[in-house]
């Protein structure tokens, strides 16, 4: 039995001075999936608007009239967004391979809808995927956290009433279980009477 797909809505930023681009791609773009779509044309104002908003896709149609757009690439390629560089043909081979180190799709212009929309879901996969290690890795921090404030207490149980490190560990567990809170609660609130 397949799973239902989670309904997703990505926010898109998209970066070009071509106004004949920005219509045929806001065409592929539905507003179920993609909303808002907020376009600048250059690489100044889309480092501004980075700065104000988030999104999950950046779109890129190089060459842009103050850079090349490889660059803002670059810049943002280490973020949780999904980044798609639109080429020249001609430039393709040279900027996919750099692009590609970086975690950057590239697609050559011309490109089919067909190609453009493929280049879109590989992106939104990608992003999810992003997405769902981020989430992973804050609970795995926070999960790390705790273990350090528990471990903290416990040595100020430790010094304070001359207990084991056994008997520590056990007084923490009661004592949260006992009162319905958290280790980590129980933990802050021992650490708090140091």
């Amino acid at each position: 039995m397949a799973l239902p797909l989670r309904e997703c809505v990505y926010r898109v930023l998209l970066v070009s001075a071509s106004e004949k681009f920005n219509q045929s791609l806001r065409e592929l773009l539905p507003e179920s999936l993609f909303s808002p779509v907020v376009t600048v044309g250059s690489e100044g104002a889309a480092r501004r608007m980075l700065l104000e908003r988030r999104f999950d896709l950046l779109l890129i149609n190089a060459p842009l009239p103050d850079a090349f757009g490889m660059r803002l690439a670059h810049a943002f390629a280490e973020s949780d967004m999904g980044i798609l560089l639109f080429v020249k043909g001609e430039q393709y081979d040279g900027v996919s391979l750099e692009m590609m180190r970086n975690g950057v799709l590239t697609l050559a212009k011309p490109a089919s809808p067909h190609a453009v929309m493929q280049a879109l879901r590989l992106l939104c996969a990608s992003r999810e995927r992003l997405h769902r290690l981020e989430q992973r890795t804050e609970t795995l921090e926070r999960k790390m956290e705790e273990v350090r404030l528990v471990s903290r207490a416990k040595w100020v149980l430790i010094a304070r009433y001359a207990m084991t490190e056994e008997e520590a560990h056990r007084y923490i567990e009661k004592q949260a279980m006992d009162r319905c809170i958290t280790k980590r609660e129980l933990a802050e609130e021992i650490l708090e009477g140091t």
